[in-house]
């Protein structure tokens, strides 16, 4: 737990700034807005660089932290139920999927597990751009299967990548 604690606290914000920075933002939110023309789910991307000591002293994970950065970009608030968020926690290197109970029903765990690893290999190889791209796509793809575009599809939610 020391050793999680002392990599949180100095894990530099401007660390997720050079992993990110505008010119990714932008790719990323470009790629979901392209993505989502091809199906009606959306997908929020967040990333964080590190968490807050309380949570940490809590036992935080990465899966309870993106369940809460979930409720709170209101991911949740779709027509029909098909939100999906891709969370990544830097100072973990950990990578979450959380999707609402429209796409949970249509997608097992062992599908976004898969998209999480791959996103996890290319974080630590230092491709943040292109492995968050590759995920956005890979998303998109099971999304595209279950639930396709069918003419009306609003956007109900922003595409711009959300930075904690």
């Amino acid at each position: 737990m020391l050793g999680r604690l002392l990599r949180h606290l100095f894990f530099p914000h401007a660390r997720l700034r050079r992993a990110f920075p505008e010119a990714a933002l932008t790719a990323i939110e470009q790629a979901i807005k392209a993505a989502e023309r091809t199906h009606v789910g959306e997908i929020r991307f967040a990333v964080e660089s590190a968490l807050e000591p309380g949570a940490l002293w809590r036992g935080e994970s990465a899966r309870e932290r993106g369940m809460e950065v979930f409720a709170e970009l209101h991911v949740w608030d779709t027509e029909r139920n098909n939100g999906v968020l891709i969370y990544a926690l830097l100072a973990d290197r950990d990578v979450e999927i959380v999707a609402d109970r429209g796409v949970a029903r249509q997608v097992d765990d062992a599908q976004w597990r898969a998209v999480c690893d791959g996103l996890k290999q290319a974080y630590a190889r230092g491709d943040f751009l292109p492995g968050s791209l590759a995920a956005v796509d890979a998303v998109s793809q099971l999304l595209t299967r279950h639930f396709p575009a069918d003419g009306e599809n609003p956007n109900e939610l922003p595409d711009r990548p959300y930075v904690l």
